[in-house]
């Protein structure tokens, strides 16, 4: 069996259960944003030297194949969604006050760009928050997404800025975008 089916070439996708939509539709938005996120994880994962970092990504990446296939199974279908438990939720949260909890972790606005892994973490936030803001437009469209779903990927932003503040902790990296004397609030996180 082939990768090339060509049942896409005229603009159409299967979701699971077999239903064909346009591959605009907003679902398939949605949980290709999040195939883009387990993308630019990799890529993150691949770049860091932190054996802790790249284990947990490895493990976040596993279960975005989950948030995906969720949000690609219809609910009004057979096929059972996979279901994003809030264990999972939780552990991110117990991951994010862990990580701002460590001595000399960076919580100003930062620069993406001094340290190669930090900077492909950025990225991936930033995919992690576009995936989010598809799967808000989703639920906002009266589509049913386990809540969940917002709750992930709304964590997993912030603990993926602050994967890449620990990196440039470790690598002894600046990435401030202000000095100490510049005003303003002082906090930016995974905005």
């Amino acid at each position: 069996m082939s990768i090339s089916t060509q049942r896409g070439d005229g603009g159409q996708t299967s979701l699971a259960g077999g239903i064909r939509v346009s591959k605009a539709d907003l679902r398939v938005e949605t949980y290709g944003a999040i195939d883009e996120l387990i993308s630019a994880l990799g890529l993150s994962r691949a770049l860091c030297v932190n054996a802790e970092i790249r284990e947990s990504t490895a493990a976040i990446q596993r279960e975005l194949f989950r948030v995906g296939s969720a949000i690609a199974t219809p609910g009004e279908r057979h096929t059972p969604q996979p279901e994003i438990p809030s264990d999972a939720v939780e552990g991110l949260t117990r991951e994010v006050h862990r990580i701002e909890a460590m001595e000399g972790i960076h919580a100003d606005w930062s620069l993406p760009g001094e340290d190669a892994a930090s900077a492909a973490y950025d990225v991936a936030r930033t995919v992690c928050r576009r995936a989010e803001r598809a799967a808000v437009r989703l639920a906002e469209n009266q589509v049913a997404i386990q809540p969940n779903i917002l709750r992930y990927l709304n964590r997993l932003s912030d603990l993926l800025w602050l994967f890449g503040r620990w990196i440039e902790l470790e690598q002894g990296v600046n990435s401030r975008l202000r000095e100490d004397s510049d005003k303003g609030p002082r906090w930016s996180r995974a905005w």
